[in-house]
């Protein structure tokens, strides 16, 4: 029963934080646990990281297979100090990702602080969720950033 209580907790927090994603996700699997569906967990939890991974990276490239971007401008960019920085931000950030995904396979618990982490910044900073490897990467980041200025 604790599991169920958490996860109608996420989707109460999901909801007020206007969180969709997160309270779908939540929804999702409360109704697969009530409905007996527990054992495809394992699969969710190994596959399912890649599988919205995928997802994101269809969307992200779906202006070029619609041809709304042109090779034009893909070469133009390069030549602005705006399209060079676009590059190191998305280099810095998919490497953050991959440390944050470390992070969480090593310690999944880390999980709970990132989601109400994500709650805090939807409601309070008018931000908006990215997902839990950005949150984590940074969460890495701060870790090292912490252990250089506190090492003692």
């Amino acid at each position: 029963m604790q599991g169920e209580l958490v996860l109608i907790i996420l989707i109460i927090i999901g909801i007020l934080g206007r969180s969709n994603i997160l309270a779908t996700a939540a929804s999702l699997l409360l109704i697969m646990k009530l409905i007996h569906l527990e054992r495809f967990f394992p699969a969710v939890e190994r596959r399912g990281l890649e599988f919205g991974l995928l997802l994101l990276m269809m969307a992200v490239l779906v202006p070029f297979a619609a041809e709304k971007i042109t090779w034009k401008e893909i070469v133009s960019l390069f030549a602005t100090p705006v399209g060079i920085l676009a590059l190191v931000g998305g280099a810095l950030a998919t490497y953050l990702n991959g440390k944050g995904l470390s992070l969480l396979q090593a310690e999944p618990e880390l999980i709970i602080g990132l989601v109400f982490g994500s709650i805090f910044g939807i409601i309070f900073l008018k931000g908006i969720p990215v997902g839990p490897l950005m949150a984590a990467g940074i969460t890495v980041a701060f870790l090292k950033l912490f252990s250089l200025l506190f090492r003692g």
